[in-house]
């Protein structure tokens, strides 16, 4: 019948992606340098993460902030994005946009992200030059500035699902593979990069006196990455938009000879809709009315529909989640207090004594360090990242994953028991350990068990596809708002352990415990595909 037919059993499934009617539905190869390109909205994203977490804090004293509304400003944004991000995840699912599905949502949430450090960094100069009331300027001003720390946060956390769907979407799964190792090495580039950033005075530089205050320079140098970053990333690889599948069927066509359109007939899940260069009626008739059913699912979707989608997902995607629940936890209970614990554990500072005095300077100089670490981190990152390509031909990814969790809780449990300058900054390493581990292995798993789905869908080709509000997008979203709630238990719990306790040591060794307790998680729970 056709060039592309196969021996007797060995069918070959087609699928009208982005590159012509006889692509097969595993993606072509990407060139490095695409897959580089796609890379770089981690890199920008982590940029500017790395800049708030150094300037954030000074500007909300800057700006007044009562102490009574932090809680607010660290809880709002975990909050929403672990409520809403499965919600845009299966929206993304079904986005029938001509860009493609993931696309406009990484747009639309990175020109948040780009108006949120907009407001944190500059609101209270805008504020001061159009508002002459003191009363009334401290209100706006303190507004402003949570609005715009809330909203880079909620946009910065929320992006990471639709990133990686749309590399799962248009990549083979080699590709895959290598794509979450660059993103990983290139989120580690972007912190050091921000830290580094951070780390200059530029107060006293000509830059600083040119655009006015280091929060201006900053704000400069974060747009420019930002954007940059991002123009490149969504002009990297082309999507297919999801269209409707019972469109390439003329109604003259009959089941023996129905020959294949050339409108796109793509869509998640749907294997089995073309086959040997033909379209198959039935399937695609089949197709038209779950198309009908999504676009019903799409109207009628709620929270709770949601909600019992993600109860009734498969074991091993809920043990996936909790490993990475339990990872995150660790993990922010470290990073999150570090540099407090460099400047009042490390080195003997009190950050409640009188600003000029010798224990404060003392406490400052551990943050300064404490930073220089965070930097080491980042600079491991990548550097772990690339190597881990090498080290899964060997370990597998259980071994990966069992490896970052227990050496991030070896390390930390040593620096809380013995804290000490240089080994601290040495053991710094291993929290690039583990985020490179956070960043990559999880979602290998996540591509790992999406295979062996569409293998099996292969095997059962009268199976509708399409009978689930999940796909790709929520599984990523699922995943990611996992590191929301790490936030919210985070930012609940460890007050109240360092109340109780009287130190920040209790935060180290927390996160080593937990970190531990994860070892076992991952070894015992998740599911590993051969």
């Amino acid at each position: 019948m056709g060039g592309n037919s196969g021996q007797a059993g060995g069918h070959i499934y087609k699928s009208l992606a982005d590159d012509g009617p006889f692509d097969s539905v595993e993606p072509p190869k990407r060139p490095t340098s695409r897959l580089i390109m796609h890379s770089m909205a981690m890199f920008g994203r982590e940029f500017c993460y790395a800049v708030e977490a150094a300037y954030v804090t000074p500007v909300l004293l800057s700006v007044g902030l009562p102490n009574s509304l932090y809680s607010i400003v660290w809880f709002l944004s975990p909050i929403l994005g672990f409520l809403l991000q499965p919600v845009v995840g299966s929206a993304s699912d079904h986005c029938r946009s001509r860009w493609g599905r993931r696309r406009p949502y990484i747009l639309t949430l990175g020109v948040m992200m780009l108006v949120g450090m907009t407001l944190y960094l500059n609101g209270d100069t805008v504020v001061a030059a159009l508002i002459a009331n003191p009363r009334r300027k401290l209100v706006w001003a303190v507004s402003v500035t949570m609005i715009g720390v809330v909203l880079f946060d909620f946009a910065a956390d929320f992006i990471d699902g639709p990133i990686k769907a749309y590399l799962f979407d248009v990549c083979s799964h080699q590709d895959k593979e290598k794509g979450l190792h660059y993103h990983a090495l290139f989120t580690g580039f972007g912190g050091a990069l921000g830290y580094l950033s951070g780390a200059i005075d530029w107060a006293h530089l000509e830059l600083g006196r040119l655009l006015g205050t280091e929060f201006q320079v900053m704000f400069f140098f974060s747009a420019l990455v930002l954007t940059l970053c991002f123009i490149v990333h969504l002009c990297s690889i082309s999507e297919a938009p999801l269209t409707d599948v019972a469109k390439g069927i003329p109604p003259q066509q009959t089941p023996q000879d129905p020959p294949l359109s050339s409108d796109g007939m793509y869509e998640y899940g749907s294997i089995e809709k073309v086959k040997n260069g033909y379209v198959n009626p039935e399937l695609a008739m089949q197709g038209a009315k779950n198309k009908n059913h999504a676009e019903q699912t799409c109207r009628e979707m709620t929270l709770k529909s949601l909600l019992r989608a993600l109860v009734s997902m498969p074991s091993h995607y809920r043990y996936l989640c909790i490993s990475h629940l339990i990872g995150w936890t660790a993990f922010l209970s470290n990073m999150l207090f570090f540099t407090d614990f460099m400047g009042q554990i490390v080195y003997g500072g009190d950050p409640y004594s009188a600003h000029n005095s010798t224990e404060f300077l003392i406490y400052e100089r551990g943050v300064e360090v404490g930073c220089w670490g965070l930097c080491i981190n980042s600079v491991f990152s990548s550097l772990y990242s690339y190597f881990q390509k090498f080290l899964v031909s060997y370990i597998g990814l259980k071994g990966l994953y069992f490896t970052g969790y227990l050496l991030f809780g070896l390390g930390t449990g040593f620096i809380g028991l013995f804290p000490n300058v240089y080994s601290t900054l040495a053991l710094c390493s291993l929290f690039g350990v583990m985020s490179s581990t956070l960043y990559t292995v999880p979602f290998n798993l996540i591509t790992e068990y999406h295979r062996e789905e569409e293998k099996e869908r292969q095997q059962a080709p009268g199976g509708d596809p399409d009978n689930s509000v999940r796909g790709k997008g929520m599984d990523c979203a699922t995943l990611t708002c996992m590191v929301q709630l790490a936030q919210i238990l985070v930012g609940g719990g460890l007050g109240f352990l360092v109340n109780t306790a009287g130190s920040v040591v209790i935060v180290v060794i927390t996160a080593s415990a937990v970190a531990l307790i994860g070892c076992c998680f991952v070894a015992l729970f998740v599911r590993y595909v051969n």
